[in-house]
């Protein structure tokens, strides 16, 4: 996403990315990608927000998605059809594996989907799931390595299955 609304940059056009205000991973108000790379970016805690502070633009960008609100959608459907290029970041699916937010709407509506995967740190195919290596149950929580691993299907099932039985064994004792 970074190098597509670099690109736009430097073909002079108009560009305003954003970022939920939530993610303060690497920085609380850049796009930081995990080898660092950076681009400024406006924090925002509503999607409704984006309409308002993009007026007069020719390119959007939307990072971490997944975690913006359902109206998302409609804002981007709307912003499409003013002529805004929409590019949007963001998690398919959550740690269990099950779509995320508003990206399988975003999906669907898109009229263009690049799937990016990570490699699976297991065994070196194409990642299925970002695999959360904590216990944590809560849907959205923030994190990096140490949080999380991406795992193909077949180590996700693995992972799955030695994960039930150790809190079986947990509570047989």
């Amino acid at each position: 996403m970074i190098r597509r609304l670099r690109r736009a940059q430097f073909a002079k056009q108009k560009v305003e990315i954003f970022k939920p205000a939530i993610d303060t991973r690497y920085s609380d108000e850049e796009v930081v990608s995990h080898d660092h790379n950076a681009i400024p970016s406006t924090p925002l805690d509503s999607s409704a927000s984006i309409l308002l502070l993009s007026s007069d633009i020719d390119v959007v960008g939307i990072d971490e998605a997944q975690f913006f609100d359902e109206g998302l959608v409609s804002v981007c459907n709307e912003l499409a059809n003013r002529g805004v290029r929409v590019i949007i970041a963001g998690l398919d699916m959550d740690y269990k594996g099950l779509p995320f937010g508003p990206m399988p709407a975003l999906c669907a509506i898109a009229d263009d989907v690049t799937k990016v995967h990570a490699i699976c740190v297991k065994c070196g195919s194409l990642a299925y799931v970002s695999h959360r290596t904590v216990q944590n149950d809560k849907r959205v929580l923030l994190g990096e390595t140490q949080e999380y691993e991406p795992l193909c299907r077949e180590c996700y099932m693995q992972a799955i299955a030695e994960e039930e039985k150790a809190k079986n064994e947990k509570t047989t004792e």
